[in-house]
This record gives C-alpha cells, structure tokens and sequence, in this order.
C-alpha cells in the first residue's frame, strides 16, 4: 500500500471526468497497489475556460484557460497527475510540468449534429452553424460561405440542449468525445478527415505531471501509447511551428501507415475561410522524426503567409 493516494487532477465536465476515470482504471490494472479505494483520489479543478461561457476563447486567452488552474495545483503539489485532452493543451508547459504519457488515441473524426440535413455540406442556404471552434468555423467557411458561423460554447450536453432548443441549424463536436460518453447515437454524420481535417491531438488524452515526481513519472511511463504519442507529437510541432492557439485556425493529421511510416497533412485557414494552405509529409515513424515532420510542414506554411493571416476581419 502506497502512503499517499495519488491524485488525479481535472476539469469537471462529463468527459473530463470520464476521460479521468479511464486513467484511473488503467492505472488500477496496471498496479496492484493502486487496486484498493482509497489509493487514487480525483479532485476536480474549476478552470476559468470552464467559468467563462460567454465569449469566444479566443477573446479570453485562448486555450490554455482550461490548464492554468490545473497546472497550478500540480505546481503548489495539491494534485501530482493531470488528464487532458490532447487539443486543449498549449504546445507551451510551465516550468516544472511536462506531457511524458498519452493513451491510447480514439477516433479523430469530427461529428456533424443537425435535425435540418443529413450531411453538413448539404445544409440549406444560410443555415446556422453552432461551433466554439475557429478552425471549424473556417473549414466550414471556406466550402460554404453562404453558412453563418456562431459561437457556441459549454460541455456536450450543453450544447445538445441548445442544438435541440433551435438555438443553431447543426453543430460540431469531436467524435471522440461522444463515443467515450456512449452518446454516438447522436451524430447524424461522421465527417472523413479527407474532408475534414481535425485539430491537432484531436481524440488522444495527455497526462501531465510534476518533471521531478519520480513515482507518478514511472506510474505514466507504463500507460504511454506509443504511436499516438509519435502522431501527437507531429501533431504539435506542426502547431508549435505556426504559434497555434485557439485564435489560430490550424488542423493536422499524422497516421501510421504500416509499422514504421507515418503520413502528416496539415492546414492552415483565414479565420474567414477566404484563403487555406495545406501540406503533407512522409517519414520514418519516430519521435524524432514525427517532430521534424511537423516542424518542417509548420515552417513551409508559414513561408506563404503575412502577419496578419490569422487575424479576425472586422
């Protein structure tokens, strides 16, 4: 029996809170000392993305206000391990925290909800689309201007309720997400990544830790997923590259193909999706090398563009 339990700090969504229980139950399994009750403990941290529904993260810091209160109890020690979302997480830790473990990665694939249409791009003439997502909005923007783009924030269901109340014509969320939460039955289409490219580290859960913290460092080192750990990695150097935050419509893909090779397609749109750039990469399925890949896709898009790309048009 450990002395302490370990605490397992997130956010307090429904899928927040699932995606931390699932880190519970592997660990469980993997470590009979960690089998008893009492010896994890999750604590649930109220994040200012969390408190503040009202405005576009990009008017409010972006994506890291749903990690700066977390990883600031990680920093004073009343948590030792975080769960995220892969796509929450700024490519930019503090000092002291770093990412050494990813689970395994689930679908990629956006869903498409709406009671109007069937498909997304078959959508009526000026149909309204709910999203908290710019790189949604653009991609959506850039096949469909004539679609009006809103802002629609809050947890799944929230967002459902407001779906089903009229307030939009459809919405998007992450396929992922609502196939952990068993909530499947409620996509009217899963969009191919052929179509539609998702944000980087969609579908995958990170788990940071203390960089000094020896025994939640080893506990981490058994539940890392590998390759999606290399597509993730990819993922973000391609985003780190290109300064991405949630102001910056940017998505990317990497994808094992076979063993040792992996495929990289990346993106890169106007906010109002009147201008894209994309990119695509092969190369040995490495760390090293998925970093490069990303690296070297972020720095070829960036040549295309002016200082100004991602800026909001008034």
């Amino acid at each position: 029996m450990i002395n302490s339990p370990l605490r397992i700090g997130t956010r307090g969504s429904p899928l927040a809170l699932y995606q931390a229980h699932e880190t519970r139950d592997k660990l469980k399994a993997a470590f009979p000392e960690l089998a008893p009750d009492d010896a994890i403990e999750i604590i649930v941290i109220k994040t200012t993305g969390d408190a503040i529904l009202d405005r576009p993260l990009a008017d409010i810091g972006g994506k890291g206000l749903f990690t700066k209160e977390i990883d600031e109890a990680m920093i004073d020690g009343d948590i030792d391990i975080a769960v995220h979302s892969m796509k929450d997480v700024p490519t930019y830790l503090p000092d002291g925290i770093h990412l050494p473990c990813m689970l395994e990665r689930h679908d990629v694939r956006d869903a498409f909800i709406s009671n109007k249409s069937e498909r997304l791009w078959d959508l009526p003439q000026g149909a309204v689309v709910g999203t908290a997502s710019l790189r949604r909005q653009s991609l959506i923007l850039n096949r469909r201007p004539d679609i009006k783009v809103v802002t629609f924030r809050g947890n799944v269901q929230t967002r459902l309720k407001k779906l089903g109340n009229g307030d939009v014509d459809a919405t998007m969320l992450a396929l992922a997400g609502l196939k952990r939460l068993g909530m499947e039955d409620v996509v009217t289409e899963a969009i191919s990544t052929e179509e539609f490219l998702p944000a980087p580290g969609q579908g995958a859960i990170g788990i940071t830790s203390r960089t000094n913290d020896d025994r939640s460092n080893d506990y981490l080192a058994a539940l890392n997923h590998g390759q999606t750990f290399i597509r993730v990695t990819a993922e973000r150097a391609f985003l780190t590259v290109l300064d991405g935050s949630c102001r910056t419509p940017i998505a990317a893909h990497a994808l094992y193909d076979g063993d040792n090779t992996l495929n990289f397609h990346g993106q890169i749109l106007r906010p109002d999706g009147t201008e894209s750039f994309e990119t695509t990469r092969t190369g040995p399925a490495s760390l090293t090398s998925a970093e490069s890949m990303g690296r070297d896709a972020g720095l070829e898009l960036k040549g295309h563009i002016s200082a100004d790309f991602f800026e909001v048009k008034e």
